[in-house]
């Protein structure tokens, strides 16, 4: 399971991976009331992936790193919240969390580092061998981090890249 974590919308995407095959079981959003308390977001969001690792009982979790950009540490400390909720809802659920920097998924999954979220879009839907495009951007970000959780855990994603 990947998850692209925010407080506003979180993206999640669950693979299975058979022999040497990957396929998509799920992927969405869950999405917060910007108008509710943070209490009341944060359970929103607790009781959504809740909802979806319940239905799928997934053994890792992949997660984005938290990262800040100097102009934007409010930013960073609602994500550091929403990561937070994430990080419990996989222990709740007895699921190990790996973490992934953001520019390292962008490089494994393109060979850019700084690639833009089409590009990681086309590059989900050809190792998930999709019909479209996933959308929104969320989801197709969680999904490469699921992608990328997947490949460390067969080959050792510090030493390979399997940009498209």
């Amino acid at each position: 399971m990947g998850i692209d974590p925010g407080l506003n919308i979180t993206g999640y995407g669950v693979i299975e991976t058979i022999d040497n095959s990957v396929r998509l079981l799920e992927a969405g959003v869950v999405r917060t009331k910007a108008r509710r308390s943070m209490p009341e977001r944060l359970l929103e969001l607790h009781e959504g992936l809740t909802e979806v690792v319940t239905a799928h009982q997934p053994h890792v979790m992949a997660l984005e790193q938290l990262y800040s950009h100097y102009e934007r540490p409010r930013t960073a400390i609602l994500m550091g919240h929403a990561r937070g909720v994430i990080c419990l809802c996989a222990g709740q659920a007895g699921i190990d969390v790996k973490s992934f920097e953001p520019t390292k998924v962008k490089k494994l999954m393109t060979g850019n580092g700084r690639a833009p979220k089409h590009q990681i879009q086309l590059a989900v839907k050809i190792q998930l061998n999709l019909t479209t495009l996933p959308e929104p951007a969320d989801v197709a970000d969680a999904l490469a981090i699921a992608l990328c959780g997947h490949h460390e855990s067969r080959i050792g994603i510090g030493l390979t890249n399997f940009n498209l």
